[in-house]
This record gives C-alpha cells, sequence and structure tokens, in this order.
C-alpha cells in the first residue's frame, strides 16, 4: 500500500508540474499573441496615415484651384530703369554681329506703402486665403549716367529707354497702372522688354535724350491695387527700401529674405516695417544684362491661415503605437491577475476601436476646430472601450480603472500636441513616467509562478 501512495504522490505532482508548465506556456503564447497583434495593427494607422496624406493633397489642390482664378502669391519688384546698348562680337570667320543687351538702374530710395485686404474663400470643406492690395511706391534716382568702362557711350541708346515693374501675375492688377515719373504722367504697358531681372510684369518708355540729361535726380510715384493669393512679397531693389505694411488680417507669417523691424500684431490686424539697405543684399546699384539676381533677396507676409488639423492628425498617428500598447498592456494584466480569459478577437476589436479615433479625428477636424474634434473623437473612443471593457471583464470597476487610464492618455498626447518645441523633451518624460508606473505595479507579479 505505501508503495502505490507513493506512486499515487509521485503521479499527482508530476500532473501538477505538467499543468503549470502548461499554464505557464499559455500566459507566454498569450504575451506573444498580444504583442503581434500591437504589430498588426500599426497597419491600419499607416493607411490613415496616407488618407491624412491625400485630405492634404486635395486642400492643396482646391487652393491651386482657387488661385489660378485669382491670381497667384505675388512679388513685387521694381521700379527698374533699364538702358539698351549695342554690343558686337566677331566670328571666327570675321564676321561681325550686333546684339541689343541693357544696362539696368536700381532706384536711390524706394518707399513702399501698402493695405492687404484678406478675403476667404471656399472649395467644398477646405478653405483657403486670397487678398486685395492697395499699393504706393514712391522714391527717387539719383543718377543715370551709366559711365561703364567696357561700353561706349555711342553705343548706349538713350532714346529706348525704359522703366518696369516685375508683378508674378499679371491677372491681379486691378486698376491702368501709370509713374508720375519726374513730373510726367506715363501709363505702363503689359510684359517686359527683357527677362535679365523678372520674367513676367509691366513696362513703359521714358524720355533720356542723351548723357548729359542724366544727371538729374528723377522721383517717382506709382499707386498699384493689385490681387493676390496667401503670399505678398517685395524685393528691395532700392539702395535704402522702407516698406510698411498693414491688414486686418490676425495671423501674419513674415517670411523671406528679412524680417520686420517692428511689428504689432493684435486680434482686430496686424501693421509691420521693414528697412534694408543696399549693403544687406548681394546685388548692386547698376549691372549689365542678367549678371545678378534679385530674388533671393524678396521678402513680405504671408496670410497664414490656422487649419492645422491634418498636421496635428498626423503628429497624432505617431502616438498610435503608445495608445495600442498601454491599453493592451493594461488588459493583459488585468487578464493575469483577475483569472478574466480575453480571446484574441476581443484584443483586435479593441485595437480596431483605437484605430477608428484617428479617422474620427480627421473627418470631425475637418468640420470643427482641432482641439473640439480631439474632444469628440476621445470621449467616443474611451466610452467605447470602457462600455465593452465592461462586458468582457465581468467588472464596472476595472472597466472604470479602463476608462481612467484611457482619459489620462489621451489628455497627455491632447498635450504633446499643443507643445512645438517642447514637446521631445515632455514626451520622453511622459514615456519614462508611464514605463515606471507599470514597473512598479507590476513588481510583485510572480511570473514564474503564476496561474490562469
Amino acid at each position: 500500500m505505501k508503495v502505490w501512495h507513493r506512486i499515487f504522490e509521485q503521479s499527482a505532482l508530476l500532473n501538477i508540474r505538467k499543468m503549470t508548465e502548461k499554464s505557464k506556456n499559455q500566459i507566454t503564447i498569450k504575451g506573444l499573441v498580444v504583442t503581434v497583434l500591437i504589430v498588426l495593427l500599426l497597419i491600419p494607422t499607416l493607411f490613415i496615415n496616407i488618407l491624412v496624406e491625400e485630405r492634404q493633397s486635395r486642400q492643396k489642390e482646391a487652393f491651386t484651384e482657387i488661385s489660378d482664378k485669382w491670381a497667384k502669391a505675388q512679388t513685387i519688384t521694381g521700379p527698374v530703369i533699364s538702358i539698351p546698348y549695342d554690343d558686337y562680337f566677331r566670328e571666327s570667320n570675321g564676321t561681325v554681329h550686333k546684339i541689343k543687351k541693357y544696362i539696368h538702374i536700381l532706384p536711390e530710395e524706394l518707399n513702399i506703402t501698402g493695405n492687404i485686404i484678406p478675403e476667404k474663400r471656399y472649395r467644398g470643406i477646405f478653405e483657403t486665403v486670397v487678398y486685395t492690395s492697395d499699393l504706393e511706391l514712391t522714391g527717387y534716382f539719383s543718377d543715370l549716367n551709366p559711365s561703364l568702362p567696357s561700353i561706349q557711350t555711342k553705343d548706349i541708346l538713350f532714346n529706348e529707354a525704359f522703366i518696369s515693374i516685375g508683378i508674378t501675375d499679371l491677372r491681379g492688377i486691378e486698376n491702368n497702372v501709370a509713374i508720375d515719373f519726374n513730373s510726367t504722367r506715363l501709363s505702363f504697358n503689359s510684359g517686359v522688354e527683357t527677362t535679365d531681372i523678372f520674367k513676367s510684369g509691366i513696362n513703359t518708355k521714358i524720355h533720356l535724350e542723351n548723357q548729359d540729361s542724366l544727371n538729374h535726380t528723377r522721383n517717382f510715384s506709382v499707386k498699384v491695387k493689385l490681387r493676390g493669393s496667401q503670399y505678398l512679397y517685395f524685393t528691395p531693389v532700392g539702395k535704402e527700401t522702407i516698406l510698411k505694411i498693414r491688414s486686418d488680417w490676425p495671423t501674419p507669417s513674415f517670411d523671406g529674405a528679412f524680417l520686420p523691424d517692428s511689428r504689432e500684431i493684435q486680434s482686430t490686424g496686424f501693421s509691420a516695417n521693414w528697412k534694408v539697405l543696399h549693403l544687406n543684399r548681394n546685388y548692386p546699384q547698376i549691372w549689365l544684362d542678367s549678371s545678378f539676381s534679385v530674388d533671393e533677396s524678396a521678402f513680405g507676409v504671408m496670410l497664414y491661415l490656422p487649419v492645422d488639423n491634418y498636421t496635428k492628425t498626423d503628429r497624432s498617428i505617431k502616438y498610435a503605437i503608445l495608445f495600442i500598447a498601454m491599453t493592451f498592456m493594461i488588459f493583459f494584466f488585468l487578464e493575469l491577475l483577475n483569472h478574466n480569459s480575453i480571446h484574441p478577437m476581443q484584443y483586435i476589436l479593441i485595437g480596431f476601436a483605437l484605430c477608428i479615433f484617428y479617422v474620427l479625428l480627421l473627418s470631425i477636424s475637418e468640420q470643427l476646430y482641432f482641439n473640439l474634434a480631439y474632444l469628440i473623437a476621445s470621449i467616443m473612443t474611451i466610452g467605447l472601450i470602457t462600455w465593452y471593457s465592461g462586458s468582457i471583464l465581468k467588472d464596472r470597476k476595472l472597466a472604470y480603472l479602463v476608462g481612467g487610464n484611457l482619459i489620462i492618455l489621451y489628455g497627455f498626447i491632447f498635450v504633446l500636441l499643443q507643445l512645438q518645441d517642447y514637446a521631445l523633451l515632455i514626451g520622453s518624460l511622459g514615456l519614462f513616467i508611464i514605463l515606471t508606473i507599470v514597473m512598479y505595479f507590476s513588481r510583485k507579479i510572480d511570473w514564474k509562478g503564476i496561474k490562469e
């Protein structure tokens, strides 16, 4: 009997060990399954990211369509006086050819004052901003004597001199433009005589009889009513360029080669002042042909439209791995500690709810402000997962625990989305704190001896 008793005890211990090992294996397998599901659920977030990019592309298409019909972003360059001259070159066979080239002279002083009147336009749900500007350009040319050693005076065509102003999109001109040049009123013609400085603009002939008539100061004044989209830039062609711009648009963005010397931004609009010297740019007051480019010195203002829902949605998708991993970790711990078996399909449904949050966020933010859209999408997602948790865990308190953790997690991500310069710092510290909390509460779990 003692022998049979020993055999029975050994058999029972063996069965217990096998059951314990089986339980451990099941927990290990469940952990691996949960990990694989976390990785697989990142695939839908990639497709959601593609959807965000597609909506951004449609927004840009709507902006381009409106700009093409209204007028594109504008850059004003000038006025610039150009004087043609004859240049000669000899071929190898001795034949001499004469070609027309240009001397370009910039103003001694250029003052620009302007008022920008913005207007919102829509294509479907997409919004963009266009503007009409009232601009006045004044100043003077101090010396038009192009005494260049490489050009003989007899080759300079004074009677063909002209003054031109570069305008990026001529469709935006709303009035007949004329210049008061040295007490003479001259009307501009469309197009440019030469593309040495700018590709698009307006020009008019001026009266320069001979070289002796050049050593005089010539004042000018031009008024332009110009339409455009989003950007309005100016090129500092004056030896001293002073720009004063105002508008009732509350969210400007100053851009280009130079920032304002002074600016004032209020909820009712903005005003800004620039002063740029010829020493601040990389081209002289006079040059030949296309020796220099003025494009890189342009500066001005962008009427910034605070539509950042796509950018913030894209940023929030980058935290998808955190949402999914932390939520699954909570359910996994509850499954271990409360001996509740959660099926992988239930994990998948919870993961899909977390992914649909981003679709909700994207679609709602196109109709409402992003912060409000985030609140609505969060409430819908947290409410759904909390309700579902109560069903699968059979415990209302545990469901509230899951909901509370999700509120903290979504709140943390919302704070990160509002930050710019400190987002990385706060995010890394937050993740460290979350990991510390998880390690603290899981430190007493007997992973070797835990049973289902």
